[in-house]
């Protein structure tokens, strides 16, 4: 049963992810706005979930680990900052690595609080 809630939340996650990026690139934008966005979310999501406590376990594969975990991307992170780098923009990756580990980490604990 787990995986297939697991299965069930990432069907939700991963095409929301999908058109953040897109739509972050509207217009020439950088489609990494959308990658920090849905991180931010996810991980406030996920703070949240857990701040809550006695969450039951299908509650967490679903939500968790099916939606959180293909709506959040580190490896797209990952792949926007080498970009940048290839593109010679280093000062704009680091920012955005910072600026993605600080939002994303400060989103978690902001929903674990406000959820205690």
């Amino acid at each position: 049963m787990t995986p297939l809630l697991v299965v069930a939340g990432a069907v939700a996650g991963a095409p929301l992810r999908l058109l953040a990026t897109r739509l972050a690139a509207r217009g020439g934008r950088d489609p990494a706005l959308g990658t920090l966005a849905v991180n931010v979310a996810g991980s406030a999501l996920l703070g949240v979930l857990l701040g809550l406590g006695d969450v039951p376990a299908p509650v967490l594969a679903l939500v968790g680990t099916g939606f959180c975990g293909t709506l959040t991307t580190f490896s797209g992170s990952g792949l926007d900052v080498v970009r940048m780098v290839e593109e010679r923009a280093v000062v704009r990756a680091a920012a955005y690595l910072a600026a993605t580990l600080v939002l994303a980490l400060g989103a978690a604990a902001a929903g674990w609080l406000l959820a205690r």
